[in-house]
Order: structure tokens, then C-alpha cells, then sequence
């Protein structure tokens, strides 16, 4: 191991109260350090994609009107006919309290009406962020108008019409109980179009998460929801709450920083505190007061390199030796290595190794689940359950 990187090892385990260096079994002096990036974490999510691109065009529309009919009865404009074609993509992601739907569709109309509410056991809250096109939504002779930059904010507990222009969209579909404690501020502004500085933080960070999705860990999945919730409620909140709603929103951004920061150093000697401390500019107790739900900043930071290591070891395409994967993700011994691994995990390296596939939690949907739960119908009506 180069010397610096040995120091900044020393450094960390100081800080964790370990053992002096020389009271440890040092690495073989012919081990070379890894210098590659350490691997993203296995995700825990598995997409439900439907298209209609690879279907006759003359079935496109009738099968795109199968798919959403859970949630609206979609109808073509008046100069359009089923054998015009209606390419069309939906891909969701349920992250347990939220679904996440990337949505691109042509120009048609839409309804959620009172038959189909009499029907149907879902009322979540849809929010809406428009990427392009132009939509209008009726509910009780009121109009809301989507647009690119804009956010709606609809119940499918109430009836709907609306028509739409060529599109693409995000869609949030979140349980009605998840806003049990703010049901009546909801209701008032159900199909209104937020705006405004926290709308405008709710889009960034809704827009950060999509791009991410692929690499989302279990741990992740339940903070995403309720950031999202709590943005949310922020953006409806009356002015004299918007300072604590505020304060609220920038504890949730940072710690999604300080999170990503972990993630994309992992392997990096120079992951301390202190590292952290400069690279997100905060201060030492703000940090452990961000980091005290997670045990404590050194606690999460060796929970996320353990668990990175496990995936590295059970991933058959990896053939490196187990020493050489400890110490690509921080750990300068092999005892300190095989000790830590095994109070996390319940079996030594060497087990892990054998072990192909980290258990999942119940709340997210892995490939396995994605197969019992192979519908959109079916999400929606788990969401929240």
C-alpha cells in the first residue's frame, strides 16, 4: 500500500478508537493497491417497462389504453385514427412508498370519471412534471394548465378530464395515508400547478433521483419518499412556514449530498470527516448531527464500504483476490477486514464470496418480486400497503 494511502488508513482507524498499526497483520509487501473506482452498489429496484413501439401500429393504441386503464380512459383527438399508430413508453419504479413513472406519449384525452372512481380502490396523489408538451386538467370546472417548469398536483380520489399535446412526463404516484397529518391542505389545492422557489427544489431534486435510479440502494428508498413528501407539503405551506420548511429542505439536500459524496469515494483513502467537512463546506458537529439517525459518520462510511466490498466479492465477474478488494475500499488489515465484515454480515470473507446475492428488504422491488408483481395495475394497488 503507497504510504499516504497507509497514513490516511491510520488516520480513520484513529478516529474509530482501533488498535496502533503495529499491533495489526500488515498487508503482504508484494500486494500492489487497487487504484480502480470502487463499483456502484447493486440496485434494489427493477423497472416495469411497457412500450408500444414494437407492436403493429394499428394495435398500439388499444394495447397503450390496456396498460393505463388503472389509472384514466384515454381517448385519440378527432383527426387521429388507431391505425395512425401511437408510439408510445411507460416505464415505473416503486420505491416502496412512491412510484416513479417516466412517461412519453402522443397527443390524446384523458378521464378519471366518477364510474371508474365507484370502481376502483385508488386514490393516491399524482404530482406531474411535465419535461415537454402542454396539458389541461378539469376538476370541478377548474382548468390547470401543465407546462415544462411547472408542477401539478391532482387526487385520483376525485374525477378528472384533461387532453394532452405530444409529451414527455414524470409522474409521482404517492399513497393518500403518506399525507394523513396534511389531507385537508392537499385536498384544497388538489389539481393546482405549484410554482414558486420550493416547487422549483421539489423538480431538481425529483429530477436528480430519476437519474439515479439504477443505483439506489434499500437504504435509500424510504429517505427519497420522504423527502419527497416532505417537499411536497413545503410547497403548499402558508408563508409563515416556509422558514422552518426551509430549514427542513436543505437538511434533506445535504445529507442527499453527503450521501452521493460517500458513494463516489468509497475507495478513497481520504474519506474522513474532515474530507466530508471540506467537500460539502459544513461543519464537524453539523456533520455527526447529520449523520447521528446512521450511527455516526464513521459507522455509515465502513456500513457503506463493507457493503461494497460484499457485492464485490459475490459478483463472479471479479476475480480479484480478497485482500486486494478490502483494500480497494479502505481497509489497510486483513484481520480489521475480516473482523468487521463478519459482525456485519454474519459469515467471513471467504463465505461471501460463495454468497451470490445480498438478501433484499421487503419494501423494495428486486428482480426476483419484479416478476410476482409484474403489473402496473398491481403497483398501484400495493402503493402504500
Amino acid at each position: 500500500m503507497a504510504p499516504r494511502a497507509m497514513d490516511a488508513g491510520r488516520q480513520n482507524e484513529a478516529h474509530a478508537g482501533q488498535a496502533p498499526e503495529r499491533e495489526r497483520r500488515r498487508w503482504p509487501r508484494d500486494v500492489q493497491p487497487h487504484n480502480e473506482a470502487a463499483p456502484p452498489l447493486a440496485s434494489v429496484l427493477a423497472p416495469l417497462s411497457f412500450s408500444t413501439l414494437k407492436l403493429a401500429p394499428e394495435d398500439q393504441f388499444n394495447a397503450w389504453q390496456a396498460h393505463v386503464a388503472p389509472v384514466v380512459e384515454v381517448k385519440l383527438p378527432d383527426d387521429k385514427s388507431p391505425d395512425d399508430g401511437f408510439p408510445a413508453d411507460h416505464t415505473a419504479w416503486n420505491l416502496g412508498g412512491m412510484l416513479i413513472v417516466e412517461q412519453r406519449a402522443p397527443a390524446h384525452s384523458y378521464m378519471r370519471s366518477a364510474a371508474k372512481l365507484r370502481s376502483s380502490s385508488i386514490d393516491h396523489w399524482n404530482v406531474v412534471l411535465p419535461h415537454t408538451g402542454r396539458s389541461w386538467t378539469e376538476v370541478d370546472r377548474r382548468v390547470a394548465e401543465g407546462q415544462p417548469g411547472k408542477l401539478e398536483l391532482r387526487s385520483l380520489g376525485y374525477p378528472f378530464r384533461g387532453r394532452t399535446t405530444e409529451s414527455e412526463s414524470l409522474f409521482l404516484y404517492l399513497p393518500r395515508d403518506l399525507f394523513a397529518d396534511a389531507a385537508g391542505t392537499l385536498d384544497a389545492n388538489n389539481n393546482s400547478i405549484l410554482s414558486g422557489n420550493f416547487a422549483n427544489l421539489l423538480i431538481d431534486y425529483v429530477n436528480s433521483i430519476v437519474t439515479r435510479l439504477r443505483d439506489l440502494t434499500a437504504e435509500d428508498l424510504p429517505r427519497i419518499v420522504h423527502a419527497a413528501r416532505s417537499m411536497i407539503i413545503a410547497c403548499l405551506a402558508p408563508p409563515a412556514e416556509h422558514a422552518a420548511a426551509a430549514e427542513q429542505l436543505a437538511s434533506v439536500a445535504l445529507m442527499e449530498r453527503a450521501r452521493r459524496y460517500v458513494q463516489n469515494n468509497l475507495d478513497a483513502a481520504r474519506l474522513t470527516p474532515d474530507s466530508m467537512c471540506r467537500a460539502l463546506g459544513v461543519s464537524r458537529s453539523r456533520l455527526y448531527q447529520l449523520f447521528e439517525p446512521s450511527g455516526g459518520v464513521l459507522h455509515y462510511i465502513q456500513s457503506r464500504r463493507l457493503l461494497a466490498a460484499h457485492l464485490a466479492l459475490s459478483d463472479p465477474a471479479d476475480s480479484r483476490r480478497i485482500v486486494e478488494i478490502a483494500e480497494a475500499f479502505g481497509f489497510s488489515s486483513a484481520a480489521n477486514f475480516s473482523r468487521a465484515f463478519s459482525k456485519e454480515f454474519g459469515y467471513s470473507p471467504r463465505e461471501g464470496r460463495r454468497t451470490m446475492v445480498l438478501p433484499r428488504p421487503a419494501h423494495s422491488v428486486s428482480l426476483g418480486e419484479h416478476e410476482k408483481a409484474s403489473s402496473f395495475e398491481s403497483w398501484l394497488k400495493a402503493l402504500g400497503r
